[in-house]
Order: C-alpha cells, then structure tokens, then sequence
C-alpha cells in the first residue's frame, strides 16, 4: 500500500491538508491538520510543526523506521527515551519509547528470567510513563505501533483528558521494507506478531483511501478522535527531517506573568490517566 501511485503537488504548493505559512507555518514547514497524505507525492515539507502540548504517536510496521524517525525528531539519537532539549526558547520534548522501558526492565531482571514473565511490569512502567508525560507540560513524542485501534482510542481520551491533541505520522512503507528494516537491525519480530500488525495497519490504511476524483482532508469517522493524520512512505520519511512545536503562551496579568494551572486540574473531579 505504500507504493500506490498519488496526484503529485507542484513544487513550491503548500500540501494537502497542510496549514498555509502564513498560518503560523514558516517556507519549508507543514503544520497538519486533518489528513496530510505525503506518500507519492513530490511537495514533502522539511518540517512538521504541532502545537506546544501536542501528543505525536509515530505509528508503523515493526522495522519500518519509527526509532529512527522519532530520534531523529527528539534530538536524541542513540539515547532512547527521557526527556530532550530543543533550541533555546523550544519547549522540551519528551520522547516515549516501549523499546527503552523493555529493556530497562531486561537489565533488572535475571537473565535467564523470559521477557514474558515481567511483560505485565513492562506494561505497567510504560503506562506510568506516559501518564506522567501526559500530567507534565510540553509536547510528547510516542513510539507505537498503531496497529491497535482499541489502544488509540484510550490514549486520545487520556490526551483530551488533560487538554492536549493527538496527532498520528503513520508510516506506511510496505512488508517489505519493514522486514528489511528488522534484518538491519538484527531484531526480529515473530511472525504471527509481525502477521496481527500488520492486519491492523491494513485496516487503518483502508480507511485512508480516497476516490481518484477529489481528495480530501478530512479524516475518516475511524479517526473522528485525532487531530491530524500524516503519512510517510520510505521516501518520504527521509525528506521530513523535523518535528517543531509552537512555544506556549504566557498569560499576562496586571502584576506580571501568570503561572498556568497544572495541566488537568480544570474541571470537577479527580484527572486520571487512562490506560494506555
């Protein structure tokens, strides 16, 4: 699916569903909003730019480039996981990476102990960490497959929770690529792992299809729950060299500054954090 043909942008045009520069967007910059289709298409921006508490899943096969993608973004490659630091005056950025919560969990446990065994620990220290991302300020950067359509939905209603967005970069790159992707890496995932996501994508993308006559940017009703959807083919994962967040306003009062509330305390009742 990812080698399907697509009506092209002129050089220079602002892409479908794409905020225009003078949105808030500077030459080179995307800022998304509703279905961004990049796959096959020759106007790719350098750039992606996502409000300051904007929660950004990166989505795909497993091998398909997620990691690679998402430290490049965070600045922090090599160094899955925690929190990064942009330029002087960018929000910082923290970057949730199951691969690092895995193995952080694989160097407390005895060797000999299968990753089975603690799984359900593993699940238990990536949800507290997402949670406490969520509660914090600044935008997040999630590693995910997206194959899980039941996982999607709760985590857009933890991130609305807590009044953020969430915004999916999808990656669709084919079977093929992403397998190749795993034999570089020398990480394998199994076969009938690898089988169930990649029906799960297939449906996700299926939803994505548009009529030759007509493209448009709105998300399908299986997507009514996410802000904006962007997807990359191998080529143009390569192109999108960038993730930006806007700087978050500073409310002023009579006396100065204003701090903001903490994120979530709006509203009647204890905030709590789905589980994701």
């Amino acid at each position: 699916m990812g080698d399907a043909p697509g009506d092209a942008d002129a050089p220079g045009e602002t892409p479908r569903g794409a905020a225009s520069a003078g949105s808030g967007s500077a030459p080179g910059e995307a800022s998304p909003d509703g279905l961004l289709d990049l796959r096959a298409t020759g106007a790719v921006p350098g750039a992606l730019r996502y409000p300051p508490d904007a929660v950004v899943v990166v989505a795909g096969l497993p091998g398909s480039g997620k990691s690679t993608l998402l430290h490049r973004w965070s600045g922090r490659v090599g160094e899955p996981g925690g929190a990064s630091h942009g330029a002087a005056g960018a929000p910082a950025v923290r970057l949730i990476d199951p691969r690092a919560v895995h193995l952080a969990c694989e160097a407390a446990m005895p060797h000999w102990l299968p990753y089975p065994v603690y799984r359900p620990w593993a699940r238990w220290r990536l949800l507290r960490e997402v949670c406490a991302a969520l509660r914090g300020d600044g935008p997040v950067l999630v590693h995910d497959c997206g194959s899980r359509a039941w996982l999607r939905r709760l985590l857009a209603r933890a991130t609305a929770r807590h009044g953020r967005t969430l915004h999916l970069v999808l990656l669709d790159v084919g079977a093929a690529t992403a397998l190749s992707g795993q034999r570089a890496r020398a990480r394998w995932v199994r076969r009938r792992v690898f089988a169930r996501h990649r029906r799960g994508l297939d449906r996700l993308l299926r939803t994505l299809d548009r009529p030759a006559a007509g493209p448009s940017t709105a998300l399908p009703d299986a997507l009514a729950d996410v802000t904006s959807l962007v997807a990359l083919d191998a080529r143009t994962r390569e192109r999108v060299a960038a993730v930006r967040f806007d700087t978050a306003p500073e409310r002023r009062g009579a006396g100065g500054p204003e701090s903001l509330p903490p994120r979530g305390a709006a509203g009647p009742g204890p905030r709590i954090c789905s589980p994701v």
